[in-house]
């Protein structure tokens, strides 16, 4: 197979997208794209930043049918997008209307729909490059990471067929995630129009706006989250309608949290491991596995102490940045990653684990372990950013005696209105060390 379709099984009729006004069917969403793709500006590059996902498919094909790479930034801050237009010369930018770009030309997408063209699904070539993903920022500086085709339909058929959409009768998906992030695309854009399911355009955050968008929805619609969503949507008590599945990524997933929200919400909860070098390589579902099993068509290369993830549409083994236990053929463990390893006095501990343990506290709403300077060799005591209304300090330090090693208890425990968390769900390390910044400062002036 050289190429693959832009979209799925759909006939001309069958609705698509589900807009903010309406559906979108999949004749209007052709339509749309070749009048897109006629207007585009001759340039290799776009950093497409529209924020309803059908619009922003819409740009993606358009711009897959002119051959230009779609750029998929971590972040909408405006110094974001000008390291990234200086980095890749010759870009232009796909924009809702009113919201130019500093510095950057822009595209607007038309007002109105374009006139109905012939049905015509296009073949995309499997080697195109399509889009360039950006690392999140969490463990540094975000780095570029080259997507074909190829890889992006691969992801999205082997996603489908583990979670095993079509026989569950899902037919649309519901996301809380941007689809500039590499989880996002994957989950929220290439497997529903891979798989024929009508995609919810809209990006809902709070309980209630993700009850409506999956009211919106076709019923037993997928629900793809992070867990501080889920977290979200239980402590609020809202009553969701009847999901297909839940599939969730980008943070820790605790057992406890994936329990309560199969019970409450009546679905599996299934996770994806992945990261932007290589997009979503394994799942489980997390109330009965501890392992993660390779998606289909992805291998474990092992190096020494070092693992790497193989797959036809990679051109080379890609590192895993975690550190894994291998565990079958082709199932592995998550130990953490190397930078997450902590040893005080003698003791050894991962800060994931550490902070798997914080959020399984009643009451605690988020939270994270985090090492006060980040170096190990000058590390006398960690600390916990906590978010837990109605709770003291006090509070959490009891709860946590009774779960860690006393050595691993924070000094300090900061309770916070909320963590700095990205839309995606992680904690960047650049917001953190503001955060530490100034609460350094605070406690310099208390003195």
């Amino acid at each position: 197979m050289l190429d693959a379709p832009l979209i799925g099984s759909y006939r001309p009729d069958d609705v698509l997208a589900w807009e903010s006004d309406g559906p979108r069917s999949a004749r209007e969403f052709l339509s749309a794209v070749i009048t897109l793709a006629d207007g585009l500006p001759d340039r290799p590059s776009v950093l497409n930043l529209l924020t309803s996902r059908y619009e922003f498919l819409v740009g993606f094909a358009a711009a897959m049918l002119r051959r230009q790479v779609t750029l998929l930034p971590q972040s909408r801050a405006p110094e974001t997008l000008r390291r990234i237009a200086v980095d890749q010369e010759s870009c232009y930018c796909l924009t809702d209307r009113g919201e130019p770009v500093h510095d950057i030309p822009a595209v607007v997408l038309p007002a109105r729909r374009g006139s109905v063209r012939p049905w015509n699904i296009p073949r995309i070539p499997l080697h195109q490059h399509v889009a360039i993903a950006f690392t999140s920022g969490s463990t540094g500086q975000p780095t570029p990471n080259l997507k074909t085709w190829d890889a992006l339909v691969s992801v999205a058929r082997a996603t489908a067929k583990r979670l095993g959409v079509n026989a569950a009768g899902v037919k649309g998906v519901v996301a809380t995630v941007p689809h500039q992030h590499m989880f996002g695309l994957e989950a929220s854009v290439m497997l529903p129009v891979q798989q024929g399911l009508t995609m919810h355009a809209g990006r809902p955050l709070f309980p209630e706006d993700i009850r409506a968008a999956l009211t919106e929805s076709p019923e037993r619609s997928l629900l793809v989250t992070t867990p501080l969503h889920l977290r979200a949507c239980l402590l609020a008590g809202v009553r969701l309608p009847p999901i297909g599945m839940i599939l969730s990524a980008t943070s820790t997933l605790t057992s406890a949290l994936a329990r309560e929200a199969e019970q409450r919400f009546h679905a599996p909860v299934h996770e994806i491991f992945g990261f932007a070098e290589a997009g979503s390589v394994a799942s489980r579902r997390t109330v009965t596995d501890g392992d993660w099993r390779m998606l289909d068509g992805v291998a474990l290369a092992r190096n020494g102490s070092h693992a790497s993830i193989q797959a036809p549409y990679l051109p080379c083994p890609v590192p895993i940045p975690d550190r894994i236990a291998v565990t079958g053929r082709a199932t592995f463990r998550v130990l953490g990653r190397a930078e997450d390893q902590v040893n005080i006095a003698g003791h050894r501990a991962s800060l994931g684990d550490l902070t798997r343990q914080l959020l399984e506290v009643e009451g605690v709403h988020d939270g994270v372990f985090i090492l006060p300077d980040g170096k190990e060799g000058s590390l006398s005591r960690l600390m916990a950013l906590v978010v837990a209304p109605g709770k003291t300090q006090e509070d959490i330090q009891h709860a946590l005696r009774r779960r860690l090693n006393p050595v691993f208890l924070p000094r300090p425990l900061l309770l916070l209105p909320r963590l700095p968390r990205n839309e995606t769900g992680k904690l960047p390390r650049e917001a953190l060390r503001q955060l530490m910044e100034r609460w350094k400062d605070e406690s310099s002036h208390d003195v």
